[in-house]
């Protein structure tokens, strides 16, 4: 089955933002491997072409109807959005819009009169609040609803000017729709093109699409309206982005370093080749270790006795360890990605402490007893939860994930492991609800974005909560703190979090400065590798 083909009776919406290419915009943390001289022996190439190594096939490349890291990081070669994040300043930018401004729940927008589409046609306001029509629609099921676009939001256009009228307060908006991304009136009309193909105003076009192998695109000449100004005239800029699939992470590395691809994000244990190599890199930080439980009605793990054991059974450091090969940190908000809007620590304190004892205790108070095959059951029912990893992990996850398994194993849990791509992970998450545990980091600068994926509709009932979570004090300090304005709802927004760490909910357990590495050329990364920041080097 096509991975993103939803199973007969349910649509398929995938959502998981795992940090293969990072989620929304962050500020470049580093440039490491001697700059320009050091990367390529100096000077850029003419007409080169760049390559990119992803270890997960995109699927379906509408950018409203998936919001997969790799869908996420491709989309940008080929779209805009209406406003951007500067990775420097963290300031809000122009892109589409060249100017802005929002007054309780309404905001306007002036777009820029020079804008065109691959196909030469104008982008317009009216085309701009298409888009937000479209994504505001329950009934398309855009991922992005809720978390990069407010619930209940309408759009209208005059002449130039786009005006968003607001259900409620929206506390951060402008870095919502910089990630959202704008299609024109093609793709708009007819969006089974862009399944597989492209119809944006962006840097580069889709020319050629092979599933599971490879996704070539070509520059755009006259491109000029770039975030704050990007073009594509700059010495360097490729003419050609050949995606390569790769899926494993050792092969992509091997390929970097012979210099057949041009750029991988590599998380595991071949990032100690790399660095021997002396390459270049661009590093951004993320949540990489994320364990989520799922809620839903006939799952163990809808019982919160089974979560609180299955966490307290883990020595979640010694998973940060293995999973980052010794260079992760401890997470301290669940929206961490850079620039984050809100900083502080809502988890150290609300993770359970590894005590395998008092998880075995905590089992048998709850009536789970050990039997003599080694498994515990309730009420004649095993004890047996499937356990899902993203590969994309890489060979740290894995090994990471053998470790869990073991430590459940000797809990009395009977658990059945698999690794599974982003895409594959993300149809079983939203669509088909097989899975008990699974690993998938979600990556967002700010915690309103999160509010669809920790509170309200499961995926059974047409929403994105797809571990059907249902926390009365998270949703409180939600309500409170959509309130506010941006930063001064921080603590509110924090609080929530707490909430859902300290019921288990969710047990977040490490973070991660990913890098993406180059050989033959550099470029900037903002999450993911910003298109028009890319140089290929003679």
């Amino acid at each position: 089955m096509n991975p993103l083909t939803a199973p007969p009776g349910r649509a398929v919406r995938p959502a998981a933002l795992l940090l293969v290419l990072a989620l929304t915009s962050t500020a470049l943390a580093a440039c490491s491997g001697g700059g320009d001289d050091a990367a390529s022996g100096g000077g850029h190439a003419s007409d080169g072409t760049f390559t990119l190594a992803l270890a997960t096939d995109p699927g379906n490349l509408d950018p409203h109807a998936s919001a997969t890291s790799s869908v996420l990081g491709m989309s940008r070669l080929a779209y805009d959005t209406i406003v951007a994040v500067d990775p420097e300043s963290t300031e809000v930018v122009p892109s589409l819009a060249a100017e802005w401004s929002v007054d309780g729940t309404t905001a306007t927008f002036t777009l820029r009169d020079d804008v065109t589409c691959a196909d030469g046609s104008a982008f317009t306001a009216e085309t701009a609040a298409a888009n937000i029509e479209h994504v505001a629609d329950p009934a398309n099921e855009s991922p992005y609803l809720g978390a990069f676009l407010p619930a209940g939001v309408t759009a209208s256009a005059d002449g130039d000017t786009l005006t968003l009228e607001l259900a409620g307060p929206a506390p951060f908006l402008l870095e919502g729709l910089s990630s959202l991304a704008m299609v024109c009136d093609s793709g708009l009309a007819d969006r089974d093109t862009l399944a597989a193909g492209t119809a944006g105003t962006g840097p580069f076009v889709l020319d050629e699409a092979v599933p599971d192998d490879h996704y070539t695109y070509s520059v755009r000449e006259g491109y000029t309206w770039g975030p704050d100004g990007a073009t594509t005239t700059e010495p360097g800029t490729p003419a050609t982005v050949n995606v390569r699939i790769v899926a494993n992470e050792t092969t992509s590395a091997n390929l970097l370093l012979s210099g057949e691809v041009n750029a991988v994000q590599v998380i595991g244990p071949d990032t100690e080749r790399l660095e021997a190599a002396g390459l270049y890199s661009a590093e951004s930080a993320g949540l990489l270790g994320e364990q989520w439980y799922n809620h839903a009605e006939g799952h163990v793990t809808a019982d919160p006795a089974v979560r609180a054991a299955l966490a307290q059974a883990l020595d979640l450091t010694e998973l940060r360890q293995v999973l980052t090969s010794g260079k992760g940190s401890p997470p301290t908000t669940l929206a961490t990605v850079s620039p984050a809007a809100c900083t502080g620590d809502s988890i150290t304190a609300a993770l359970p402490e590894h005590d395998p004892a008092a998880a075995a205790t905590t089992l048998d108070d709850a009536g789970w007893t050990l039997g003599d095959d080694g498994v515990r059951a309730k009420d004649g029912k095993p004890l047996t939860i499937a356990f899902l990893h993203d590969t994309a992990l890489g060979t740290g996850g894995a090994s990471a994930a053998e470790l869990a398994t073991a430590a459940w194993t000797d809990l009395g849990v009977d658990v059945d492991v698999t690794g599974k791509n982003t895409t594959e992970l993300s149809e079983i998450l939203f669509g088909t609800g097989a899975w008990d545990v699974a690993w998938e980091p979600i990556n967002v600068s700010s915690p309103d974005q999160l509010v669809g994926f920790l509170s309200g509709p499961s995926v059974a009932d047409g929403g994105t909560n797809f571990a059907a979570i249902d926390n009365a004090d998270y949703a409180a300090a939600v309500g409170e703190a959509t309130t506010m304005q941006g930063a001064e709802g921080c603590d509110t927004w924090l609080a929530g979090e707490t909430a859902l760490v300290e019921a288990t909910d969710v047990t977040p357990f490490a973070n991660s400065l990913v890098k993406i590495y180059g050989n033959g050329a550099e470029f900037l990364s903002t999450g993911s590798i910003v298109p028009t920041s890319i140089r290929v080097l003679s």
